[in-house]
């Protein structure tokens, strides 16, 4: 009879751990795919700041003693420019014919008397890191401080393009955050739940070792180790779908297969899997030990 019972006890003991580690797995999935959106997203958002190109022109050089230096100061200034601000990622320079052969593109015009005189001044593009601008008010003052060298004569940006591609960028972190924070809560409440049934089986156990004597941390350290192992077990399920899912996505749509945000990603999902299941553990290990025995059924 006895053997029967603890066939039963393994039987649903085995059967608890399964629901709470496909519990916790599930929840952690929804929230790594709700992470890939994000970074995603974030990524998108670089690159649109990318092509928020700045073009610095020259002015042109009239003193014919310094006229077969310009090139070489022009030169000079675009290598400071990397070295002096940390917000530039890249510079490109572009001399006068290569300015004409831009402007025949634009202009759809293919008149080569209009550019034979190199109209266009020469310029450096530059080109932004997205990591360090986050308003127009920074690229503002970006092209003052441009503006101010000697060598240059004015400064141009698309503002227009810009204020309406840093609002939708504002608009759309500020919804993901809502999102995050809803779904984080949505996601503690899950997991916390399903440990808790786990720790429900379990109530008997618990009361029968503390009325023999056993300390409550001698009584805790068994449910916590195996609570943080189930937690942890969970993250990697949850992480392998992640990566089957990106990687059938990617080679899909021709993404990148590897972000190095990804490995935030992942230590995020590991830490919250058990830290989780450890806190849910603990509390619900605690309310059965101060329960009184008839207060168990």
């Amino acid at each position: 009879m006895s053997k029967t019972n603890d066939k039963f006890e393994k039987g649903r003991l085995r059967s608890s751990n399964i629901t709470v580690v496909i519990s916790i797995s599930l929840v952690l999935f929804l929230l790594g795919v709700f992470g890939l959106i994000v970074i995603n997203a974030q990524s998108y958002a670089e690159h649109l700041k990318r092509e928020l190109k700045i073009e610095a022109y020259f002015n042109d050089v009239d003193d014919p003693k310094i006229k077969d230096k310009e090139l070489s100061m022009q030169k000079e200034y675009i290598d400071s420019l990397k070295i002096k601000y940390d917000f530039i990622e890249s510079t490109r320079y572009i001399s006068k014919e290569e300015a004409s052969k831009i402007a025949k593109q634009d202009l759809g015009i293919d008149d080569v008397e209009l550019f034979e005189a190199n109209i266009f001044p020469p310029s450096v593009q530059i080109t932004l890191n997205p990591k360090k601008i986050n308003s127009v008010e920074q690229i503002d003052s970006i092209n003052t401080k441009l503006a101010e060298h000697p060598l240059i004569d004015k400064v141009k940006s698309d503002k227009q393009a810009m204020v309406k591609i840093y609002n939708s960028i504002n608009t759309i972190t500020f919804w993901l955050m809502i999102f995050a924070i809803i779904f984080l809560v949505i996601v503690i409440v899950l997991i916390n739940n399903s440990i808790r049934l786990k720790i429900y089986a379990k109530r008997f156990s618990i009361k029968t070792m503390q009325l023999v004597g056993a300390r409550r941390r001698f009584i805790m350290k068994p449910f916590l180790l195996e609570g943080a192992f189930l937690g942890f077990l969970a993250a990697v399920i949850a992480i392998t779908g992640l990566g089957i899912l990106w990687y059938f996505l990617a080679t899909k749509i021709g993404l990148l297969l590897w972000n190095p945000d990804f490995g935030m990603l992942i230590g995020a999902l590991i830490a919250l899997g058990v830290l989780i299941a450890l806190f849910s553990t603990l509390f619900a290990a605690w309310r059965y030990l101060k329960l009184k025995t008839d207060q168990l059924y």
